[in-house]
């Protein structure tokens, strides 16, 4: 039977959707919510394709083009998720998805494409710099207390007999974001807008969320933006305020969405993904999820070489530290124009 490669079009969002949902390996950054979200926080330009057989959807390939004065041209399944890629009924059918990903983004004239798979697609570049941490859970809010390993369980009593609390809610947006901008300054990395993270309440809705931590005396200690999609709870952008870290609030939160996540009915706790030799992927492993390896793989249309486009690349420090020298304020005027290409 004959499969038909074409592009997406409005109409198509209900049932694109269905079939994320439909499908073992979708994702909540499979879904249009996601599209929609980098339209209109960005203005970045989409090429999402269907594969049809009879009518039917039997695999999409969702790509958006960049074009950065920085960062130069490139297409990307999907920027700033952790995963991407496509997805279909059979491999014939991914085949034909990404050759005609690869068709359009030599006709644009781009650099490359990258797709962010969970495994290796044959035939393309691959750099190995991610790794996701996420596992099944318990229904039973001491078996999952339970299998935290040894010190971090600890850290979480310790955070509970300091009378730390946790609240969820959109309304609070601005203490996030607050937080969140602290964190990138620190890190030297430049902060979205606040308008992409009310995106995702406007198009995800009840399935995005932020839940916060507060001392005793009410002051915010951390912050995480969540997402629930099927059965996972997926939390990915996250902050703490430094000056409290004696109070464990990374652990508090993380064991307040695990709590949050068996009340509202998920089975696996996605932790997100980490880069090997960094804080985070230690605090994961610490909190006993086993890291599974990320494959970012390449077409290298006119680049000759992978990109590196990671903080961690050597080029990066001194521009890295010169951001974190910036004044607060400043930094959260201008990284929204850096950051909407860092895909």
């Amino acid at each position: 039977m004959t499969i038909n490669i074409r592009i997406a079009i409005n109409s198509d969002q209900e049932n694109w959707d269905v079939y994320v949902l439909n499908h073992s390996c979708g994702s909540v950054f499979h879904l249009t919510a996601w599209k929609n979200v980098i339209e209109k926080s960005f203005g970045h330009q989409s090429h999402y394709l269907i594969a049809e057989q009879q009518n039917k959807i039997c695999g999409i390939f969702p790509i958006f083009e960049i074009k950065s004065i920085l960062f130069g041209h490139f297409f990307i399944s999907i920027p700033f998720a952790e995963i991407g890629g496509s997805l279909s009924d059979s491999l014939e059918i991914e085949q034909l998805l990404m050759k005609e990903g690869i068709r359009i983004t030599d006709s644009h004239k781009a650099q490359y494409i990258e797709l962010r798979n969970r495994r290796k697609i044959p035939g393309l570049k691959t750099k190995s710099l991610y790794y996701n941490f996420r596992k099944v859970i318990s229904s039973d809010h001491d078996e999952n207390l339970s299998a935290i390993p040894r010190k971090s369980r600890a850290m979480v009593r310790n955070a509970i007999k300091k009378g730390l609390t946790s609240e969820t809610g959109h309304h609070f947006l601005s203490d996030f974001y607050n937080i969140l901008a602290l964190n990138y300054h620190r890190l030297g990395t430049p902060i979205f807008s606040k308008k992409f993270f009310n995106n995702f309440f406007a198009e995800y809705k009840e399935n995005a969320d932020i839940l916060v931590v507060k001392t005793d005396k009410g002051e915010l200690a951390a912050a995480v933006l969540f997402f629930l999609f099927k059965d996972q709870m997926v939390p990915y952008y996250a902050g703490s305020d430094f000056s409290f870290r004696q109070l464990g609030p990374n652990d508090f939160m993380y064991w307040e969405l695990m709590k949050l996540a068996v009340e509202k009915g998920c089975k696996i706790f996605d932790f997100g993904r980490s880069k090997e030799g960094t804080g985070s992927f230690s605090f994961k492993k610490h909190w006993g999820f086993n890291p599974e390896p990320l494959a970012y793989q390449y077409h290298l249309a006119k680049a000759h070489d992978i990109p590196n486009l990671s903080p961690a690349n050597p080029k990066y420090q001194r521009k890295i530290e010169m951001w974190r020298r910036m004044p607060h304020d400043l930094t959260k005027f201008i990284g929204p124009f850096i950051s909407r290409n860092l895909a």
